[in-house]
């Protein structure tokens, strides 16, 4: 015991890491194969008997996993893109052209130290920003990214979506209550007069489409729009789709009506008293908000998954690897060689200054950046999910593209204008394009019988 406990202390901190993870490591990977060969007959078939609840886990849970990543995709872009607009060059340090720089501000956030002011209620304090996460990243259940690729395809999918995404609001009222702090209050007042004023237009706006639709359900309801751009909803529905926009504006908090955390009047609003992680579930919210306003735009309005075009010809380019046998493992092995020197050669030969190590890893990057396009255009003919998936995110960023030029351009607005601008203007138009598409379905049906 001595000699190893000697030995032990003139270890470094690194060695003694490894000492102490390797056992570990074999230990449990020991465990798990016990565990698969004396109970992976029985695991299989429990779950193989639950699919429909094992397809709901491993949605939810790549949801869940999804949303931290694309939240910190559009802080990148709203960081860069008002950043150009203002002539400035942004983020270029942390990562390639400063991409990495919204994943430092993500961590510095979750560093921060988390404190509960004094006099605040402590239990809703704290589930005030869970309640907010959750009701927006729930409603990505029933939005669908591809053909075949959602969470759940509901009947009352639309409804679904307005009823959780409605519940963001009691996340606000309940920040803004339990902080014991009166900019805090007003914050979470306005949050729960914008939102109520604007949901009533909201709700409205798509009644229209349910109309034509037919269905709630918002895989059929893309599925409505498939063929040529002609088919999408927006040119059946343009003033909804106006109406639509401007009212998720405004449910979402972003400029120009983010006036419940407005820092010229009231500081930061319902976030004034949060820090640490609590303030990171709020600031989440409000970038995968953008997210979600924009895809449920592309859903309901522009075609979702569906290119404006179809394809002229069929195409098939049905390829099984696995047919090749040995000789995929030789292509594997060869081509990239091949295609490497392929790039290295003009490179090489093009300047007398480049050496030949660089022209070869110059080469290389090329290489695989051709055969990367030949699988991407490969996947995008053969794979209907992949082309239905970079359609839909193509036009989903392209909205979110549209929130963050907002922002950088559109001022702030007083509170009585938005109010004023929900009632007296959203409220009737969205009235009149219900009462008009009604009417024009009537007539079509009496002319059409």
């Amino acid at each position: 015991m001595t000699v190893v406990g000697k030995s032990w202390s003139r270890l470094t901190l690194p060695g003694k890491v490894i000492f102490t993870a390797i056992p570990i490591l074999l230990l449990l990977t020991v465990a798990l194969v016990a565990v698969i060969v004396l109970l992976g007959g029985p695991i299989l078939d429990i779950l193989e008997a639950n699919l429909p609840i094992v397809r709901f886990v491993v949605a939810v849970t790549i949801i869940l996993l999804v949303t931290v990543p694309t939240a910190f995709l559009i802080i990148y872009m709203e960081m860069k893109i008002i950043a150009l607009m203002n002539l400035r060059i942004g983020p270029d340090r942390v990562g390639p052209f400063g991409s990495l720089l919204s994943v430092v501000h993500g961590l510095k956030v979750l560093m921060k130290e988390d404190f509960t002011p004094t006099g605040a209620d402590p239990i809703v304090f704290t589930w005030a920003p869970v309640v907010t996460y959750l009701a927006s990243v729930m409603t990505l259940l029933v939005i669908p990214f591809a053909p075949g690729l959602f969470g759940q395809d509901l009947n009352l999918g639309l409804l679904y979506f307005f009823a959780i995404g409605g519940l963001s609001v009691v996340g606000l009222l309940m920040a803004g209550w339990s902080s014991y702090n009166k900019y805090s209050l007003l914050g979470g007042l306005r949050a729960a007069a914008q939102v109520i004023s604007y949901e009533i237009p909201l709700t409205l706006s798509v009644v229209g489409l349910i109309l034509l639709a037919g269905t709630m359900s918002l895989n059929q309801i893309v599925l409505n729009q498939s063929g040529w751009f002609t088919s999408w909803y927006v040119f059946q529905q343009p003033l909804a789709v106006l109406i639509f926009f401007i009212a998720a504006t405004a449910e979402a908090n972003r400029t120009p009506f983010d006036l419940t955390e407005a820092d010229s009047e009231i500081v930061a609003g319902f976030a004034t008293e949060y820090s640490g992680m609590r303030f990171g579930f709020f600031f989440f919210a409000e970038y995968v908000n953008v997210f979600i306003i924009s895809a449920l735009t592309v859903t309901l309005f522009f075609g979702g998954w569906n290119a404006p075009f179809p394809w002229p010809w069929p195409v098939d380019v049905t390829f099984n690897p696995g047919s090749l046998g040995i000789g995929m493992l030789l292509g594997v092995a060869i081509i990239p060689v091949v295609l490497t020197l392929a790039f290295a050669a003009p490179i090489w030969i093009a300047s007398s200054r480049i050496k030949g190590w660089q022209a070869l890893i110059g080469g290389f990057v090329l290489a695989n950046l051709f055969i990367v396009a030949i699988i991407g255009a490969w996947a995008y003919i053969g794979l209907e999910w992949v082309a239905g998936l970079l359609w839909f995110l193509l036009k989903t960023y392209t909205f979110v593209f549209i929130f963050v030029w907002m922002r950088g351009t559109l001022p702030r607005v007083r509170i009585d204008q938005l109010m004023d601008f929900a009632w007296k203007w959203m409220l009737p138009a969205s009235l009149l394009n219900l009462f008009l598409t009604a009417a024009a379905i009537v007539v079509v049906k009496t002319v059409r019988p």
